[in-house]
């Protein structure tokens, strides 16, 4: 089976760092594009930060930018999102996703694009 695992979340004060990760199994993340995405209460699930599968190319929404930093380890099939100058604002349920390099590019780093999903892992930012 397929699974992709998301693990690292916690309850944090603001301006505190966490590292996520998201372990693949029965599968070679080398094939993969990988995303990051959060979803907070009443609101849509949003892009946070994507990673390429071939040159490791990496995007970012603006929130974001300057604070997190996706990477990945394709030996360990892991990839991670650290997590630094949290904010209130980031408080949410962290998903990370997939999708076969062999069935498209995500133009965007956006949740319709991917369709192997994680169960998400909380994230909490306290004021």
């Amino acid at each position: 089976q397929v699974h992709l695992v998301e693990s690292g979340g916690g309850l944090v004060q603001a301006g505190g760092s966490l590292r996520l990760s998201c372990v693949a199994s029965g599968l070679n993340l080398n094939y993969y594009y990988i995303g990051w995405f959060r979803q907070a209460p009443g609101k849509e699930r949003e892009g946070v930060s994507c990673i390429s599968s071939s040159d490791g190319s990496t995007t970012y929404a603006d929130s974001v930018k300057g604070r997190f930093s996706i990477s990945r380890d394709n030996a360990k099939n892991t990839v991670y999102l650290q997590m630094n100058s949290l904010k209130p604002e980031d408080t949410a349920i962290y998903y990370c996703a997939g999708i076969g390099s062999w069935i498209t590019k995500p133009e965007v780093c956006e949740p319709h694009e991917y369709d192997l999903w994680g169960q998400g892992t909380q994230v909490t930012v306290s004021s």
